[in-house]
């Protein structure tokens, strides 16, 4: 490229530059897209400090104000979006078809959390329910937290930045952001919009770069009241030693399974499971990995899988038709070769991909993998599927539950009984029939069980995350 974009810290309203910058190049081809400025703890503790001092400011603003900075947000946004989508192909080689889609959806999550806001209200209680109560007016309202650190992943570097700021902002907090390393210009291109529009509450959002040292200064301080985090389980868990006493929301890794039962419409679920195991290079907390097939129509869901992934085009992020572009970098690239070789070892058989090309790791399916196989236990994090032949549903629902993960299964039936059954049988956070656990919609809760995570995203739930209840009683 000949001019390289640079990101700046926003500490509060204020623009700043550093002289320490770090390259960002892409995954794809390697060229350098954009520049960050490389913060540091005294860096964190300034944002931290700003957005303390801006909290009276941010919960003291008018609800319509704050509706109207949303409002003015998305409407910003959906007129940028090309150069939103290009930006996000340039740092993390999503796709640009779906990069313009995740800048789509970022648009929908700011405007159903302005909408969300009408509802953040509590309700009278009457005290005189018991014997022991006596009549009074009493209710409970939520207030606002006071500052939110927000903490941030590579796989959707616009979207999902947009479900932890705007139900902070929008709840009348402040926020410090730490994006993700990998698409530091994305994130400063969107808090821009929240900074610089007319309806900013002054100094409510500050933006810093980093990997640990930031992270680690943002969870241990005083300062925030909620940590929100997306990302994987060991961080997670540290995390949870460092913060304190706070709230903590963590939505962490997945092992996404599905059930192919044998009264499935068999067209519509290969051609679902190969978008869901695939989409986004499988980088994604609820990419499908594992694949559980009734026994009577295993072979022939194998064989249409595989033909389904080897129509998904692979290359440039850049063309109109590329369905996957690279992994995230070169460590990813080589975790996922090595998954497949120590599953071959074990006994699997690759029925598509599983080869190099041309520096991208492909879509590849695993057959005859069993529960012994490390493939299966761990979360892959690549464009990599399991299928595993089961005799029943209720094998299948056993070997599903059977991991540490709980974020979203699904299946694929046509029988209600079993549809009915799966539902309350599924230890997981989010259940989908008849389409792949990789379904999400941004208005629905979103979060898991076990080591998936602890809390809710989603507006409608983030908003109850990021405020507080406060109980009122008045005697008469």
């Amino acid at each position: 490229m000949s001019t390289i974009a640079q990101a700046k810290i926003f500490f509060g309203s204020i623009e700043e530059n550093k002289t320490q910058q770090q390259e960002r190049k892409s995954p794809f081809d390697d060229s350098m897209v954009s520049l960050a400025p490389v913060c540091d703890t005294q860096d964190t503790i300034k944002a931290l400090e700003i957005a303390k001092n801006a909290t009276k400011t941010a919960a003291n603003s008018s609800l319509s104000q704050r509706i109207l900075w949303l409002e003015d947000v998305a409407g910003k946004l959906d007129a940028q979006k090309e150069a939103f989508a290009l930006m996000l192909a340039k740092e993390v080689a999503k796709p640009i078809a779906f990069s313009r889609i995740e800048v789509e959806r970022c648009v929908e999550t700011i405007k159903i959390t302005a909408m969300e806001l009408a509802n953040l209200h509590g309700q009278t209680i009457p005290t005189d329910i018991m014997p022991s109560g006596k009549k009074t007016l009493a209710y409970f309202r939520r207030e606002p937290v006071g500052v939110v650190a927000c903490i941030t992943p590579f796989n959707f570097p616009l979207n999902l930045v947009a479900h932890k700021i705007a139900p902070a902002l929008g709840a009348g907090n402040a926020v410090v952001l730490k994006p993700t390393p990998e698409a530091p210009m994305v994130a400063y291109m969107f808090a821009k919009l929240f900074v610089e529009s007319e309806y900013a509450v002054k100094d409510a959002l500050s933006v810093v770069y980093g990997d640990a040292e930031v992270g680690s200064t943002l969870v241990k301080s005083d300062i925030p009241r909620v940590i929100s985090f997306t990302g994987s389980v060991p961080v997670g868990n540290i995390i949870t030693k460092q913060a304190g006493i706070k709230k903590v929301s963590l939505e962490l890794g997945g092992n996404a399974a599905t059930y192919i039962d044998k009264s499935a419409n068999l067209q519509v679920a290969t051609a679902r499971c190969a978008f869901g195991a695939f989409y986004n290079s499988g980088q994604v907390c609820i990419s499908l990995q594992r694949i559980y097939v009734h026994e009577e129509i295993y072979d022939e869901f194998a064989k249409c899988i595989a033909k389904e992934t080897q129509k998904l085009k692979v290359g440039s992020p850049y063309e109109e038709d590329t369905f996957m572009g690279p992994l995230i970098d070169e460590e990813s690239r080589n975790r996922a070769k090595n998954w497949v070789e120590s599953a071959q070892k074990e006994g699997a058989k690759v029925i598509a991909g599983g080869e190099e090309i041309e520096g991208i790791f492909p879509p590849t399916v695993m057959a005859d993998v069993t529960d012994e196989m490390k493939i299966i236990c761990e979360e892959v994090f690549a464009p990599i599927v399991s299928l595993v032949k089961v005799p029943s549903y209720e094998v299948a629902i056993e070997k599903m539950n059977d991991s540490p993960y709980g974020l979203q299964f699904s299946i694929f039936t046509n029988d209600l009984s079993l549809t009915q059954k799966f539902i309350e049988d599924a230890q997981c956070g989010g259940v989908v029939i008849n389409d792949i656990p990789t379904l999400r919609f941004d208005i629905q809760p979103y979060g898991g069980t076990k080591l998936s995570g602890i809390g809710r995203e989603g507006p409608r739930w983030a908003l109850e995350e990021f405020t507080e209840v406060k109980s009122v009683v008045i005697c008469q």
